[in-house]
């Protein structure tokens, strides 16, 4: 993780006082407690000039090929630790399908084309729609990806609908239920379809186990996977928005049935606001105690509780009849 890295972080509080410390609250909670002013971290060395990138676009005929590769290549955590991410979206092309969604896949690899290829066999032996690879440098990965600050799923103005998810491994039953899901309303409400990617991400997770889970706030290390239902509707189309809240939380709940030994966790990112906190912070009693009683000392009086809060007075219930949609108010963002 990122802030595994963080060493020391110099923080102004709501009333003003500048603070050295509070570093383990601040390493997954931080945006309850201040403003950082300066940061400490660890520094790596550069590594090999290019990263290898391969994309690939396969129809959702293959999904049960193309996620059973994806668990292999994870293997439960012990992805090749320069296979560093891959992630895959459901969504729609109507240049392939106007009716049936696609799954379009990005694999960035630290390091030469042959070793990354070596890995990928199995995902070449499928047959795809579309598939480009390069090198390119580290600053140019996000850029072939698909998510670079320009790119669609990045760009400022839209309302966002979303959901999210932690995973360990991918369930091919829920992957096939929820890409069916999207079909049926690629056909009965093709805007609202046009406007939705579910998102897949994979990452080489080694150096995140070999954390002690107790040594920061963010409580999810065992998740080698996050998921996230992003809709994109219209402003004041309150009939679409509906619809794509019920949507997000079917997904949603498919998403956690598919691991029915887990309980269901969501990455504080992608977290909307409506959550149940211990979903979003842990569920260990001493965790959240420890937040609370940071967040009493640090900013008692509330001043940091915009984006997924610590303590803030949860009205009422999410809306929907899904399993785990939590209490509080359910939000959509502009952005």
């Amino acid at each position: 993780m990122v802030v595994d890295n963080l060493l020391q972080l110099n923080v102004v509080l709501g009333d003003g006082r500048a603070i050295p410390h509070l570093l383990w609250g601040m390493k997954g909670a931080g945006h309850n407690f201040g403003i950082v002013t300066s940061f400490e971290l660890n520094i790596f060395p550069r590594g090999p000039d290019t990263w290898h990138y391969h994309n690939y676009i396969w129809t959702g005929a293959q999904l049960e090929r193309v996620f059973t590769s994806l668990n292999r290549l994870h293997n439960n955590g012990s992805t090749p630790v320069n296979m560093a991410l891959n992630f895959g979206f459901f969504f729609m092309n109507t240049t392939v399908s106007t009716t049936d969604p696609i799954l379009s896949w990005t694999f960035a690899y630290r390091g030469p084309p042959n070793e990354a290829e070596a890995l990928l066999a199995e995902f070449n032996a499928i047959a795809s729609v579309y598939n480009e690879q390069g090198d390119v440098p580290y600053s140019g990965v996000s850029k072939v990806q698909g998510n670079a600050e320009n790119d669609f799923i990045c760009q400022k103005g839209n309302k966002r609908i979303t959901t999210t998810a932690g995973f360990q491994v991918y369930n091919l039953t829920a992957e096939r239920l929820i890409y069916n899901g999207f079909r049926a309303r690629a056909i009965s409400h093709p805007t609202l379809a046009a406007g939705a990617g579910i998102l897949h991400e994979g990452y080489s997770t080694a150096g995140v186990g070999a954390r002690n889970p107790a040594d920061t706030a963010y409580p999810f290390q065992s998740d080698h996977h996050l998921m996230l239902f992003n809709g994109v509707v219209p402003p004041n189309d309150p009939v679409l928005e509906e619809l794509a809240w019920e949507w997000a939380n079917e997904v949603k709940d498919m998403w956690n049935a598919g691991q029915p030994t887990r309980t269901e966790n969501n990455y504080v990112n992608y977290a909307n606001g409506y959550e149940d906190l211990e979903t979003v912070y842990g569920r260990e009693p001493w965790r959240l105690a420890r937040l609370r009683a940071l967040k009493q000392k640090y900013d008692p009086q509330n001043k940091f509780r915009f984006y997924n809060p610590i303590v803030e007075p949860r009205e009422g219930k999410g809306k929907g009849k899904g399993k785990g949609k939590g209490k509080g108010k359910r939000r959509s963002f502009q952005g």
